[in-house]
């Protein structure tokens, strides 16, 4: 007999996932809980960073890296000339939520319902979900306005509050009683009730504060640029609604409205140049930051625009980033000459 001990059996590691930090989105949010429940990625821990060598150790990156390969399990769609759609007859440019539900969608409704995954059901679910659901994630995340120019939505949105009280009354073949139907409505009434109480918290606590600071940047926006077509936030507040409120109100034509609004990001490390759109609720820039600066990055867009410090540009040209506040303020300026 021999006398070697047998081989342990190694421990695997759990897979990774890897992800953006700072502020998150509904899409990547979504990506990655769908994620843990495929068979692959089930138990994944999870790596929130825009460190390109720790991105590198993951399993999977979804929302960040400017790569989408499904071989190499990468899963971005920020970058320039991405134009990947669902198909099946939807045309929206996905989001990292639709590219991981495009990929993984079928596997995990055929494990959450236990059939099989050639069942016909399992492709019919496949396509309801992204129409009600996906899609309307994929669309804003992706500066997609709902109604063109002849009204006809391009896509459904089922996820309203409204919707959602909706979808606690018992379906029209279970049978139920009026004491479950009642505990139903209650269930229901604290549901709204509790989003508007939350709301009146958020309107008391940060919207008018907001509204305070908004207000003052616009009577001072001269001294930013004489033109009175930059707007500077020392703080990052949200902005855009309380903008289109306050310039009628301070008597602000279309002559000298603000073009671009400077502010810090959340991290307070660098700043965003921002278009300002032609709504509060519009993916249209008033103008956009050039064409040739959108999608390049880093060093090349710096050598690009002359501007030192450049970060990056969205595909769409709504947002801007550098790595100071005069360098956001260079980007505004020269952009708005071009």
């Amino acid at each position: 007999m021999s006398s070697e001990q047998p081989a342990k059996k190694q421990k695997m590691s759990p897979q990774l996932i890897g992800t953006h930090n700072d502020t998150f989105h509904c899409d990547e949010a979504l990506a990655v809980y769908l994620l843990r429940r495929t068979d692959r990625y089930a138990g994944a821990d999870l790596k929130r960073t825009r460190d390109s060598a720790v991105l590198a150790t993951c399993d999977i990156v979804v929302d960040v890296g400017g790569v989408y390969d499904e071989s190499k399990q990468l899963f971005d769609h920020h970058q320039r000339g991405f134009t990947e759609v669902f198909g099946h007859g939807f045309n929206t440019k996905l989001s990292s939520a639709g590219l991981v539900y495009k990929h993984f969608g079928q596997e995990i409704i055929a494990n959450t319902l236990q059939i099989n995954l050639g069942d016909t059901k399992v492709n019919t679910l496949w396509l309801k979900l992204y129409k009600e659901f996906i899609e309307a994630i994929d669309a804003i995340d992706n500066g997609i306005s709902q109604y063109p120019a002849d009204q006809q939505a391009r896509y459904r949105s089922r996820t309203d509050i409204s919707s959602r009280v909706g979808h606690l009354n018992p379906a029209w073949n279970e049978s139920v009683d009026s004491t479950s139907v009642d505990a139903l409505f209650l269930k229901a009434s604290d549901l709204v009730g509790g989003e508007f109480f939350g709301r009146l918290g958020y309107y008391a606590n940060a919207w008018l504060p907001a509204r305070d600071l908004v207000a003052a940047a616009l009577k001072k926006r001269t001294e930013v640029a004489s033109s009175g077509k930059i707007v500077l936030f020392d703080q990052f507040a949200p902005w855009k609604e309380h903008l289109f409120e306050l310039e009628p109100e301070f008597g602000i034509t279309a002559d000298n409205q603000p073009i671009y609004v400077i502010y810090p990001d959340e991290t307070g490390g660098n700043w965003r140049v921002q278009a300002v759109p032609v709504s509060s609720e519009s993916f249209e820039s008033r103008k956009a930051l050039p064409e040739a600066w959108r999608g390049v990055r880093d060093s090349e867009l710096s050598k690009l625009s002359g501007i030192d410090g450049c970060i990056f540009v969205h595909a769409s040209g709504f947002i801007g980033g550098n790595s100071t506040k005069a360098g956001a303020l260079k980007m505004a300026t020269t952009a708005l000459t071009l």
